[in-house]
């Protein structure tokens, strides 16, 4: 079970602070157990801050905090603060990774079902798309999606298997499998019957719960290949 650890601070010396964590993260380079740290800054109380940390589990956290770099720091800290920091220790009993879930009701609901209508509420009607099998560097509008997808399902009946997925930020990437029966007219070829199989990696950058802007890079040649078009 993941654990987090809430800091909670005040302090009018934020510049040292942040040296004094920089310092920390360089010295327990391949040791510490924290995999997330995150500091925020309280809008209505500019002195307060509040750090959160996360690790595997309760566990990793015990081990992370008798590190002797550790507790040098947390002195440090102690002393850079308005009193004491304050410790709120979690259990997490729910992680809703929100833009992940958004990414992946493209390859499931839209393109591998169908629901087409779904693509005004995944994509921002101003959505730039990056794919380097287009002649275009970019085009613009969730249109762009709706015609894409129309095009492969007419030529093909496919599935996507997601191989792995990361999230940082606003950006998701993904890396795919796609498996597809050529059925139909795609890009000039005449259907082929074939059962062709091609690997790519989307990256989609996520704001206001819409997709934004992607990009594709996936194996063209190799399809182009699988289906007799070139050789």
């Amino acid at each position: 079970m993941k654990f987090v650890q809430l800091i909670d601070y005040t302090t009018d010396r934020s510049d040292d602070m942040n040296r004094l964590l920089d310092r920390w993260a360089e010295q327990t380079k391949g040791k510490r157990t924290a995999t997330h740290n995150i500091v925020g800054n309280d809008r209505s109380e500019k002195n307060h801050y509040v750090e959160i940390v996360e690790f595997p589990s309760y566990e990793e956290a015990m081990k992370n905090s008798q590190l002797p770099e550790t507790d040098r720091t947390f002195q440090e800290m102690v002393a850079l603060c308005d009193g004491m920091p304050s410790f709120t220790d979690l259990d997490v009993v729910r992680d809703e990774q929100l833009n992940k879930d958004l990414c992946n009701r493209f390859f499931t609901e839209i393109a591998v079902e169908g629901n087409l209508d779904a693509i005004d509420e995944v994509f921002a009607a101003d959505y730039r798309d990056h794919d380097i099998i287009k002649e275009e560097e970019s085009t613009v509008g969730a249109d762009v999606i709706r015609s894409d997808l129309t095009g492969w399902r007419n030529g093909f009946d496919f599935s996507f298997t997601i191989d792995k997925q990361v999230a940082e930020g606003d950006e998701v990437v993904m890396l795919w499998t796609w498996t597809g029966t050529h059925k139909g007219e795609f890009m000039g070829i005449a259907p082929t019957g074939k059962k062709c199989t091609i690997t790519g990696t989307t990256v989609f950058s996520c704001r206001d719960g819409k997709i934004q802007e992607g990009w594709w890079h996936m194996d063209a040649l190799g399809l182009m290949r699988q289906l007799g078009a070139v050789h």
